[in-house]
Protein backbone atom coordinates (compact mmCIF):
# COMPACT_ATOMS: atom_id res chain seq x y z
CA UNK A 1 0.00 0.00 0.00
CA UNK A 2 1.32 3.60 -0.51
CA UNK A 3 0.65 5.56 2.10
CA UNK A 4 0.32 9.02 0.03
CA UNK A 5 -2.56 7.79 -1.81
CA UNK A 6 -4.57 8.79 1.71
CA UNK A 7 -3.22 12.55 1.14
CA UNK A 8 -4.49 11.92 -2.40
CA UNK A 9 -7.36 14.29 -3.64
CA UNK A 10 -8.83 11.33 -4.65
CA UNK A 11 -10.21 10.80 -1.21
CA UNK A 12 -12.45 13.40 -1.30
CA UNK A 13 -13.91 11.45 -4.64
CA UNK A 14 -14.06 8.62 -2.89
CA UNK A 15 -16.14 9.69 0.46
CA UNK A 16 -18.60 11.32 -2.00
CA UNK A 17 -18.92 7.63 -3.58
CA UNK A 18 -19.48 6.44 -0.35
CA UNK A 19 -22.04 9.32 0.45
CA UNK A 20 -24.01 9.01 -2.34
CA UNK A 21 -23.57 5.07 -3.58
CA UNK A 22 -22.94 6.58 -7.29
CA UNK A 23 -20.52 7.41 -9.30
CA UNK A 24 -23.05 9.66 -11.37
CA UNK A 25 -24.51 11.43 -8.55
CA UNK A 26 -21.17 11.57 -6.68
CA UNK A 27 -19.86 13.46 -10.30
CA UNK A 28 -22.80 15.57 -10.17
CA UNK A 29 -22.08 17.32 -6.75
CA UNK A 30 -18.82 17.43 -7.40
CA UNK A 31 -19.29 18.96 -10.40
CA UNK A 32 -16.59 16.86 -12.62
CA UNK A 33 -17.06 14.21 -15.78
CA UNK A 34 -18.43 10.60 -14.13
CA UNK A 35 -15.12 9.48 -15.57
CA UNK A 36 -13.27 11.54 -13.75
CA UNK A 37 -14.42 10.45 -10.45
CA UNK A 38 -14.05 6.50 -11.96
CA UNK A 39 -10.47 7.46 -12.48
CA UNK A 40 -9.92 8.50 -9.27
CA UNK A 41 -11.54 5.86 -7.62
CA UNK A 42 -9.55 3.28 -9.67
CA UNK A 43 -6.34 5.04 -9.13
CA UNK A 44 -7.24 5.35 -5.01
CA UNK A 45 -7.81 1.20 -5.29
CA UNK A 46 -4.32 0.45 -7.51
CA UNK A 47 -2.02 2.36 -5.16
CA UNK A 48 -4.24 0.88 -1.86
CA UNK A 49 -3.84 -2.49 -3.45
CA UNK A 50 -7.11 -3.11 -2.67
CA UNK A 51 -10.85 -2.90 -4.02
CA UNK A 52 -13.03 -0.43 -2.12
CA UNK A 53 -16.58 -1.11 -3.38
CA UNK A 54 -18.56 -3.64 -4.59
CA UNK A 55 -19.33 -3.35 -8.02
CA UNK A 56 -23.68 -3.70 -8.40
CA UNK A 57 -26.26 -2.78 -10.79
CA UNK A 58 -27.83 0.19 -9.20
CA UNK A 59 -24.72 1.49 -7.53
CA UNK A 60 -21.70 0.78 -5.41
CA UNK A 61 -21.71 -0.19 -2.14
CA UNK A 62 -18.25 0.01 0.22
CA UNK A 63 -16.41 -3.37 1.06
CA UNK A 64 -15.07 -4.24 4.24
CA UNK A 65 -12.03 -2.25 3.24
CA UNK A 66 -13.76 0.58 1.82
CA UNK A 67 -15.80 0.94 5.35
CA UNK A 68 -12.26 1.32 7.03
CA UNK A 69 -10.77 4.10 4.65
CA UNK A 70 -14.20 5.82 4.85
CA UNK A 71 -13.57 5.87 8.65
CA UNK A 72 -10.43 6.82 8.57
CA UNK A 73 -10.86 9.55 6.15
CA UNK A 74 -14.16 10.74 8.33
CA UNK A 75 -11.94 11.05 11.20
CA UNK A 76 -9.01 12.81 9.49
CA UNK A 77 -11.71 15.22 8.45
CA UNK A 78 -13.10 15.51 11.93
CA UNK A 79 -9.02 16.09 13.05
CA UNK A 80 -8.56 19.07 10.44
CA UNK A 81 -12.00 20.54 11.28
CA UNK A 82 -10.71 20.84 14.64
CA UNK A 83 -7.41 22.13 14.28
CA UNK A 84 -8.71 25.30 11.94
CA UNK A 85 -11.24 25.82 15.11
CA UNK A 86 -8.39 25.53 17.11
CA UNK A 87 -6.44 27.64 15.32
CA UNK A 88 -8.88 30.37 15.56
CA UNK A 89 -8.93 30.34 18.78
CA UNK A 90 -5.63 30.97 19.13
CA UNK A 91 -5.96 34.12 17.11
CA UNK A 92 -8.89 35.32 19.44
CA UNK A 93 -11.25 34.53 16.35
CA UNK A 94 -14.65 32.28 17.47
CA UNK A 95 -15.73 31.08 14.03
CA UNK A 96 -16.46 27.52 13.11
CA UNK A 97 -19.26 24.95 12.00
CA UNK A 98 -21.60 23.20 14.32
CA UNK A 99 -23.21 19.98 12.95
CA UNK A 100 -26.31 19.10 14.82
CA UNK A 101 -28.39 15.99 14.29
CA UNK A 102 -31.66 15.99 16.77
CA UNK A 103 -34.98 13.86 16.82
CA UNK A 104 -37.52 15.78 15.11
CA UNK A 105 -39.29 16.65 18.52
CA UNK A 106 -36.66 18.90 19.32
CA UNK A 107 -35.53 20.54 15.85
CA UNK A 108 -38.51 22.44 15.59
CA UNK A 109 -38.22 24.13 18.45
CA UNK A 110 -35.69 23.37 21.64
CA UNK A 111 -32.55 23.22 19.17
CA UNK A 112 -33.24 26.65 17.25
CA UNK A 113 -34.03 28.31 20.55
CA UNK A 114 -30.73 26.79 21.82
CA UNK A 115 -28.80 27.98 19.01
CA UNK A 116 -30.74 31.57 18.81
CA UNK A 117 -29.49 32.23 22.75
CA UNK A 118 -25.91 30.60 22.02
CA UNK A 119 -25.00 33.01 18.81
CA UNK A 120 -26.09 36.05 21.19
CA UNK A 121 -22.65 35.59 22.57
CA UNK A 122 -20.94 33.68 19.78
CA UNK A 123 -21.86 35.13 17.05
CA UNK A 124 -19.33 33.71 14.22
CA UNK A 125 -20.44 30.19 15.03
CA UNK A 126 -22.58 28.52 12.48
CA UNK A 127 -24.94 25.63 12.60
CA UNK A 128 -26.22 23.11 10.59
CA UNK A 129 -29.28 20.61 11.86
CA UNK A 130 -30.63 17.56 10.95
CA UNK A 131 -33.61 15.25 12.10
CA UNK A 132 -33.25 11.89 12.31
CA UNK A 133 -35.00 8.74 14.31
CA UNK A 134 -33.32 7.89 17.63
CA UNK A 135 -31.62 5.00 16.34
CA UNK A 136 -30.07 6.68 12.98
CA UNK A 137 -28.32 9.25 15.64
CA UNK A 138 -25.60 7.37 16.68
CA UNK A 139 -25.22 5.72 12.79
CA UNK A 140 -24.42 9.44 12.08
CA UNK A 141 -22.10 10.45 14.96
CA UNK A 142 -20.62 7.69 14.58
CA UNK A 143 -19.83 8.62 10.81
CA UNK A 144 -18.63 11.19 11.17
CA UNK A 145 -21.86 13.26 9.74
CA UNK A 146 -22.56 15.21 12.53
CA UNK A 147 -20.48 16.60 16.26
CA UNK A 148 -23.06 16.54 18.37
CA UNK A 149 -26.33 14.60 19.04
CA UNK A 150 -29.70 15.66 20.94
CA UNK A 151 -31.82 12.61 21.26
CA UNK A 152 -33.96 10.56 23.34
CA UNK A 153 -32.74 6.74 24.94
CA UNK A 154 -33.18 4.13 26.59
CA UNK A 155 -30.16 2.11 25.89
CA UNK A 156 -26.35 2.73 25.60
CA UNK A 157 -24.56 2.76 22.49
CA UNK A 158 -21.23 1.66 21.61
CA UNK A 159 -18.78 4.15 20.65
CA UNK A 160 -21.08 6.96 21.76
CA UNK A 161 -20.08 9.59 24.95
CA UNK A 162 -23.15 10.98 26.73
CA UNK A 163 -22.57 14.45 27.41
CA UNK A 164 -25.66 14.87 29.29
CA UNK A 165 -28.14 12.48 30.54
CA UNK A 166 -31.05 13.34 32.33
CA UNK A 167 -34.72 11.91 32.34
CA UNK A 168 -37.58 13.35 30.16
CA UNK A 169 -41.02 12.00 31.04
CA UNK A 170 -43.41 11.54 28.63
CA UNK A 171 -46.61 13.91 28.96
CA UNK A 172 -50.15 13.09 27.67
CA UNK A 173 -51.14 15.95 24.75
CA UNK A 174 -54.99 17.06 25.10
CA UNK A 175 -57.10 19.61 23.63
CA UNK A 176 -58.22 22.11 26.17
CA UNK A 177 -62.10 20.81 26.18
CA UNK A 178 -60.58 17.52 26.58
CA UNK A 179 -62.95 15.56 29.34
CA UNK A 180 -59.62 14.78 30.67
CA UNK A 181 -57.74 18.10 30.51
CA UNK A 182 -58.43 19.43 34.04
CA UNK A 183 -56.40 16.29 35.60
CA UNK A 184 -53.42 17.06 37.34
CA UNK A 185 -51.89 13.42 36.20
CA UNK A 186 -52.96 10.70 34.04
CA UNK A 187 -52.79 6.73 33.45
CA UNK A 188 -52.75 4.68 30.13
CA UNK A 189 -56.00 2.70 31.30
CA UNK A 190 -57.67 6.58 31.76
CA UNK A 191 -56.62 7.16 27.86
CA UNK A 192 -57.00 4.08 26.11
CA UNK A 193 -60.31 4.93 25.48
CA UNK A 194 -59.60 7.56 23.44
CA UNK A 195 -58.70 8.22 19.93
CA UNK A 196 -54.78 7.77 20.23
CA UNK A 197 -52.21 9.36 18.02
CA UNK A 198 -49.06 7.57 17.60
CA UNK A 199 -45.54 7.65 16.41
CA UNK A 200 -43.83 4.89 14.62
CA UNK A 201 -42.91 1.45 16.25
CA UNK A 202 -39.51 2.74 15.80
CA UNK A 203 -39.80 5.33 18.62
CA UNK A 204 -38.75 5.47 22.11
CA UNK A 205 -42.03 6.98 23.32
CA UNK A 206 -43.89 3.95 21.12
CA UNK A 207 -42.05 1.47 22.79
CA UNK A 208 -42.30 2.20 26.49
CA UNK A 209 -46.02 2.89 25.72
CA UNK A 210 -46.37 -0.81 24.56
CA UNK A 211 -44.53 -2.59 27.27
CA UNK A 212 -46.81 -0.58 29.59
CA UNK A 213 -50.03 -1.44 27.99
CA UNK A 214 -48.61 -5.12 27.86
CA UNK A 215 -47.73 -5.39 31.42
CA UNK A 216 -50.96 -3.77 32.82
CA UNK A 217 -53.06 -6.01 29.73
CA UNK A 218 -54.70 -2.75 28.41
CA UNK A 219 -55.86 -2.84 24.73
CA UNK A 220 -55.28 -0.04 22.63
CA UNK A 221 -55.97 0.66 18.62
CA UNK A 222 -54.38 3.89 16.96
CA UNK A 223 -56.66 6.31 15.45
CA UNK A 224 -53.65 7.69 13.91
CA UNK A 225 -50.00 7.12 13.56
CA UNK A 226 -47.09 9.21 11.73
CA UNK A 227 -43.78 9.79 11.68
CA UNK A 228 -44.00 13.53 12.59
CA UNK A 229 -44.86 14.78 15.72
CA UNK A 230 -46.39 18.48 14.64
CA UNK A 231 -48.95 15.94 13.10
CA UNK A 232 -50.07 14.06 15.66
CA UNK A 233 -49.93 16.95 18.29
CA UNK A 234 -52.45 18.83 15.70
CA UNK A 235 -54.35 16.20 15.72
CA UNK A 236 -54.69 15.51 19.34
CA UNK A 237 -55.52 19.97 19.33
CA UNK A 238 -58.29 19.73 16.79
CA UNK A 239 -59.93 16.37 18.16
CA UNK A 240 -60.98 14.44 21.55
CA UNK A 241 -57.83 12.06 20.90
CA UNK A 242 -54.59 12.36 23.10
CA UNK A 243 -50.87 12.27 21.54
CA UNK A 244 -47.82 12.17 23.46
CA UNK A 245 -44.75 14.20 23.91
CA UNK A 246 -42.35 15.80 26.15
CA UNK A 247 -42.92 19.47 27.46
CA UNK A 248 -40.28 20.81 25.30
CA UNK A 249 -41.46 19.86 22.19
CA UNK A 250 -44.52 21.59 22.42
CA UNK A 251 -43.79 24.37 24.34
CA UNK A 252 -44.85 27.26 22.22
CA UNK A 253 -48.44 25.69 21.55
CA UNK A 254 -48.59 25.39 25.46
CA UNK A 255 -48.27 29.07 26.08
CA UNK A 256 -50.45 29.86 23.12
CA UNK A 257 -53.35 27.85 24.80
CA UNK A 258 -54.02 25.52 21.54
CA UNK A 259 -53.25 22.37 23.86
CA UNK A 260 -52.39 21.14 27.54
CA UNK A 261 -50.49 18.26 28.78
CA UNK A 262 -50.31 16.13 32.30
CA UNK A 263 -47.56 13.82 33.38
CA UNK A 264 -48.55 10.67 33.24
CA UNK A 265 -48.41 7.92 36.37
CA UNK A 266 -47.55 4.91 34.50
CA UNK A 267 -43.82 4.21 35.69
CA UNK A 268 -42.49 3.04 32.08
CA UNK A 269 -43.27 6.47 30.34
CA UNK A 270 -41.27 8.34 32.82
CA UNK A 271 -37.86 5.75 32.38
CA UNK A 272 -36.94 8.19 28.81
CA UNK A 273 -33.60 10.01 29.09
CA UNK A 274 -32.68 13.31 27.28
CA UNK A 275 -29.28 13.10 25.80
CA UNK A 276 -26.26 14.88 24.30
CA UNK A 277 -23.94 12.54 22.27
CA UNK A 278 -20.74 12.67 20.44
CA UNK A 279 -17.90 10.44 19.24
CA UNK A 280 -16.13 8.64 21.97
CA UNK A 281 -12.55 9.58 21.97
CA UNK A 282 -12.97 12.27 19.30
CA UNK A 283 -11.28 15.51 21.66
CA UNK A 284 -14.13 18.23 20.30
CA UNK A 285 -13.50 21.53 18.84
CA UNK A 286 -13.86 24.58 21.41
CA UNK A 287 -16.93 25.68 19.43
CA UNK A 288 -18.78 22.07 20.34
CA UNK A 289 -17.59 22.51 23.86
CA UNK A 290 -18.91 26.02 24.27
CA UNK A 291 -22.40 24.90 23.05
CA UNK A 292 -22.49 21.56 25.11
CA UNK A 293 -21.77 23.90 28.04
CA UNK A 294 -24.77 26.03 26.89
CA UNK A 295 -27.40 22.88 26.87
CA UNK A 296 -26.19 22.25 29.97
CA UNK A 297 -26.69 25.65 31.36
CA UNK A 298 -30.28 25.83 30.17
CA UNK A 299 -31.11 22.07 30.97
CA UNK A 300 -30.35 22.87 34.16
CA UNK A 301 -32.35 26.28 34.44
CA UNK A 302 -35.14 23.75 33.12
CA UNK A 303 -34.22 21.30 35.77
CA UNK A 304 -34.65 23.86 39.02
CA UNK A 305 -37.91 25.17 37.36
CA UNK A 306 -39.70 21.55 36.72
CA UNK A 307 -38.87 19.94 39.77
CA UNK A 308 -35.44 18.58 38.73
CA UNK A 309 -36.79 16.83 35.95
CA UNK A 310 -36.34 18.26 32.55
CA UNK A 311 -39.66 18.77 30.93
CA UNK A 312 -38.86 17.37 26.77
Amino acid sequence: MNPLALQSPALRYFLEVVRSGSVTEAAERLEVAPSAVSRQIARLEREMDTLLFERRARGMVPNAAGELLAAHAKRVRQDLDRLGSDILALRGVRQGLIRLVSTEGYAFGFVPSLIASFRREYTGIRFSLDAASQHDIPRRIRAGEADIGLTLSLTSERDIRVELRTPAPVMAVLAPRHPLAGKRTLSLAQLAPYPLALPDRASTLRQLLEISCSRQQLVYEPAFTSRHMDALITFAAESDGVAFSGELAIRARLRRGEIVCAPLRDREMNERHFEVQTLAGRPLPEACKAFIAHIKKEISASAEGGGGKIPV
